[in-house]
């Protein structure tokens, strides 16, 4: 392969993303041409309507997945949450890169903490699954919806529509972001699945399958496929207050995962940890956890979650 094309959403943390991967195959393949191929996504056009209240699923992902099925890009490149658990026919993730701080991080310019917020402070996101954990933890707090990318969400809590906002902390890692006085990870919130991983994704027909192979990260992989294997089980997606976390390290997976309604009041919430050596293994304790939380009523939770009024 000589040539090879990356369609990328536009923002600058997605730019970042895709550059990141190009640098990585360069070094890799240095005879490989590599360029970029912007695309603007159903989520990146509709910015004045909350995520949940969009519907559907692959916001951020069916477009690049339209231009790889009709050979306009070889490969996109994702965050690996955006993407939905069901892929489109003819599609395969070929790469689960190596990840960063998995957390999410409060950022503000008045406020130290979460918990030194006064009662009614307005706190910005775009995810049910935070504005959830942050009710359990203080529903006197006014969770707002957050739209557009990274840079915009600062410039509004910067001009104080926002006391608040909540980021995940690989963007905030990734960006090298200053001049924000507290930035502080939550340790409490569960994040979304796949938080933190770039989802390298082309055609399954595609010579890239073979050919971006090294970009695979042991830990990534199996953690992801546990958490997606979680998601997949509930019949969610990216879009609902869903939170799993696993973590593999010296042949253990620790798992933790929470769901519940969007302003706290109702919440299923457990963990468990287990030996595993493969992919399959990781999947399977993801499913028998999902099959846990259906006995404590998830899917009850989950279709009040569909008729949710935001």
């Amino acid at each position: 392969m000589q040539k090879l094309t990356i369609g990328t959403r536009g923002s600058v943390l997605a730019l970042w993303q895709a550059n990141h991967i190009k640098s990585l195959l360069k070094a890799q393949y240095p005879k490989l041409e590599v360029e970029l191929r912007i695309v603007k996504t159903k989520g990146d056009k509709i910015l004045d309507v909350p995520l949940a209240k969009i519907g559907g699923k692959g916001l951020f992902t069916k477009e690049l997945e339209m231009l790889l099925l009709n050979g306009s890009i070889d490969v996109a490149v994702h965050s690996l949450k955006d993407v939905p658990v069901e892929l489109v026919e003819g599609l395969e993730l070929v790469a689960m890169t190596r990840r960063e701080d998995v957390r999410d991080s409060f950022l503000s310019f008045q406020y130290a903490s979460l918990e030194s917020l006064p009662k009614g402070a307005r706190v910005g996101t775009t995810s049910l699954r935070r504005a959830m954990q942050i009710n359990v933890l203080r529903n006197d707090l006014d969770c707002q919806s957050l739209r557009g990318n990274v840079q915009t969400r600062l410039q509004r809590l910067e001009n104080g529509e926002f006391d608040a906002i909540i980021l995940a902390q690989a963007g905030v890692n990734r960006l090298e972001l200053k001049g924000i006085p507290y930035i502080t990870p939550l340790d409490f919130m569960i994040p979304a699945m796949g938080q933190a991983a770039l989802g390298i994704e082309c055609r399954r027909d595609s010579e890239c399958v073979g050919f971006l192979s090294f970009l695979n990260d042991k830990n990534a992989v199996f953690e992801t496929h546990c958490e997606r294997a979680f998601v997949r089980a509930l019949n969610g997606g990216c879009q609902v207050p869903i939170g799993v976390n696993a973590q593999f390290e010296n042949g253990n997976l620790k798992v933790r995962a929470i769901l519940g309604l969007p302003d706290g009041s109702e919440v299923l919430r457990e963990h468990l940890e287990a030996k595993v050596s493969d992919v399959k293994d990781c999947e399977d304790i993801g499913m028998g956890l999902a099959k846990s939380f259906l006995k404590q009523g998830a899917e009850r939770i989950l279709q009040k979650v569909q008729n949710w009024k935001f």
